[in-house]
């Protein structure tokens, strides 16, 4: 195995993210040149589970910290075309991911003058290879998802209740009112002897007519708002450790660990 593929070896099982540091996914694979034997993909798990597989190319890869960081955003990555991580990319799968990240696809020109592709295999994979052992430590992960339920419910009703009213109004009527004027002499002229009789006045006077009206005076509703609060969530999860023992130091590509070591 060259430097190169056992440095990239080291990559597997190591979180992939992209040049902003976004989390894309783990890597599980490494796709080698059949022709040159040097790395040419990495195979990411991406997926809320890791359950699917995403191919970017390893051009441009490096380790920053702990993680691979690639050359490729996470979109673009995560829109690539689907490809089966089956052990090889066959020439119509190469090209079309070739045409994805704008690379310009290369081919190896036969006897016949006619390019056959070449192909990629995963020379460098998770499985025990060139290791004298190896393990695969797990952990879980913490998926919070939100919902919509019922909260309670709001009704508006209305009903009729009765209370007493209580207004004074002015009304007009009319009086009769005795007035004494003195008879002159020439108001007096004709009358020389007693004559009865009588006069009448009619009185008017205005009546409350009282009635009633349905009137409208104002218009109640409802509406919802949406109102953002932080609620605290605390979960328990389980991650696995792996312990080294020996008698003596256990290197690591990662520095030294020292006996009986816990990652």
């Amino acid at each position: 195995m060259t430097d190169r593929n056992a440095q990239v070896g080291a990559w597997l099982n190591r979180t992939v993210v992209d040049p902003s540091g976004a989390k894309v996914g783990t890597v599980t694979d490494v796709y080698v040149d059949d022709q040159t034997q040097q790395p040419d993909w990495l195979a990411i798990s991406t997926g809320l589970f890791g359950t699917k597989v995403s191919f970017v190319p390893i051009e441009g890869a490096r380790v920053d910290d702990d993680d691979v960081m690639v050359a490729y955003d996470k979109d673009t990555i995560k829109d690539a075309p689907r490809v089966e991580a089956d052990g090889a990319l066959s020439v119509e799968e190469e090209q079309a991911l070739y045409a994805h990240y704008g690379r310009s696809y290369d081919a190896v020109p036969t006897d016949s003058g006619r390019p056959a592709p070449t192909t990629r295999t995963p020379k460098i994979t998770s499985d025990t290879g060139d290791r004298d052992a190896s393990m695969v430590r797990s952990e879980e992960e913490l998926s919070v998802n939100k919902h919509s339920q019922e909260a309670g419910r709001v009704r508006l009703r209305k009903w009729v209740e009765t209370e007493d009213v209580n207004v004074t109004v002015p009304v007009e009527r009319q009086v009769a009112r005795v007035v004494r004027e003195k008879v002159t002499d020439g108001d007096a002229t004709g009358v020389d002897e007693f004559v009865e009789g009588e006069e009448e006045v009619v009185l008017s006077e205005e009546v409350v007519d009282v009635s009633k009206r349905v009137v409208g005076k104002e218009r109640i509703g409802l509406e919802t708002e949406t109102v953002t609060e932080q609620v605290p969530v605390s979960e328990t999860v389980r991650k696995e450790r792996v312990e080294v023992e020996g008698g003596e130091l256990v290197g690591d590509d990662r520095g030294d660990l020292p006996r009986d070591s816990t990652r």
